[in-house]
């Protein structure tokens, strides 16, 4: 019999000294089977070890295998992992923040474990993207995920008019990413190229005690002050 494949949501925050925010994102389901497992797949080792230290998991953190897959994983690398399950060894899969699979390098090792016939088995826990939407009052029925943008000026701005001409389309919101130190450009090329009456939300630091989140059209973003988003994990929603 083979081995499962848990996917475990990890916090979106750094963890170090967030205990609280450990207890109040991520359910005991997950901080128990975080505690029975031996070897993980982790996007970025050092991320996973401060993770697992703070989600105090039982064993010394020396004794535990973790397969570092990291941003672009390749079927090659991955296939050791795929060897551990099909032997009949639990593995569990982090991401570096977040649900793991989504919008996360994960998805080709989930894949790569279906294709092998082992279970998969996701666990619940916070979600930036959902979280997001949740709270932008923005259209929740249909709604889809662009991940990063060109940043290069000119390219950028043509795939923000894109997706604002879809989701004018479609009645859809878009959702948008950057790496975080970043955001302030993005902010100001969305705020720059959407059309006045489009609904832009921000959503920044979510489950945090640092976290905000606001909605408005792009017309009264562009009367105010920008938010400091600069290296702050955002989320942008936009719908036309």
């Amino acid at each position: 019999m083979s081995g499962t494949l848990w996917l475990l949501p990890a916090t979106l925050g750094d963890p170090k000294g967030h205990a609280a925010e450990i207890a109040d994102s991520l359910p005991p389901a997950v901080l128990g089977r975080l505690s029975q497992l031996r070897v993980f797949a982790v996007e970025n080792a050092k991320a996973a070890r401060a993770f697992l230290k703070a989600a105090q998991v039982p064993l010394p953190i020396a004794e535990l295998t973790l397969h570092e897959i990291g941003h672009a994983p390749d079927a090659a690398r991955l296939t050791v992992i795929v060897e551990t399950l099909r032997a009949g060894v639990d593995v569990g899969l982090i991401a570096e923040a977040g649900c793991p699979a989504v919008a996360d390098p994960g998805a080709l090792l989930v894949r790569m474990a279906h294709e092998a016939d082992c279970t998969v088995a996701p666990l619940v826990g916070p979600s930036a993207l959902l979280l997001a939407l949740m709270a932008s009052g923005l259209e929740g029925q249909r709604f889809a995920f662009a991940g990063y943008l060109p940043v290069k000026p000119g390219l950028r701005e043509r795939a923000i008019g894109d997706l604002e001409a879809r989701s004018r389309r479609h009645a859809e919101t878009q959702i948008v990413i950057e790496a975080p130190f970043r955001n302030q450009a993005l902010f100001a090329a969305l705020v720059g190229s959407l059309a006045r009456d489009t609904r832009l939300a921000v959503a920044s630091d979510l489950t945090l005690p640092s976290q905000s989140i606001a909605m408005r059209k792009v017309s009264t973003w562009r009367s105010r002050p920008a938010p400091a988003l600069d290296r702050r994990p955002t989320v942008f929603l936009f719908l036309a």
